[in-house]
């Protein structure tokens, strides 16, 4: 299941930080925005549930992290949006993505690097 905008900012948190205590994300979080401390514990609880985060109960207070790495997490959610908005055409989010916005040189090159990395792959 895909993490909601809310689960993902505490998702960045975590990889980010690594394993955390719901303080510690709830401090992150109150820096950027108004959040409740029972807020952030809800989520928390939820995602475990859903089993987006993993709950250290061997510890005190208990730490969470994240049970899928980030790049991951992101695949999916490109893989969603691919299907569901682009018709599952990678070609036509690239396209869009890169005529929306300016891109920099470093990330053009690393472009470049993965197109020539998939025509070697595919001789």
């Amino acid at each position: 299941m895909l993490p909601t905008s809310s689960e993902l900012e505490i998702l960045r948190i975590i990889w980010q930080r690594g394993p955390s205590t719901v303080r510690e994300v709830y401090l992150t979080l109150a820096r950027e925005r108004k959040v409740g401390y029972s807020t952030v514990l809800k989520f928390m609880q939820i995602m475990t549930d859903k089993g987006s985060l993993i709950r250290d109960d061997s510890v005190r207070p208990q730490r969470y992290r994240a049970a899928q790495p980030r790049h991951q997490t992101q695949r999916g959610i490109i893989r969603d949006v691919i299907d569901r908005a682009f018709g599952g055409s990678s070609a036509t989010l690239i396209v869009q993505a890169l005529s929306d916005r300016r891109s920099t040189a470093d990330e053009r090159q690393q472009i470049r690097e993965l197109l020539d990395k998939l025509d070697e792959s595919s001789k």
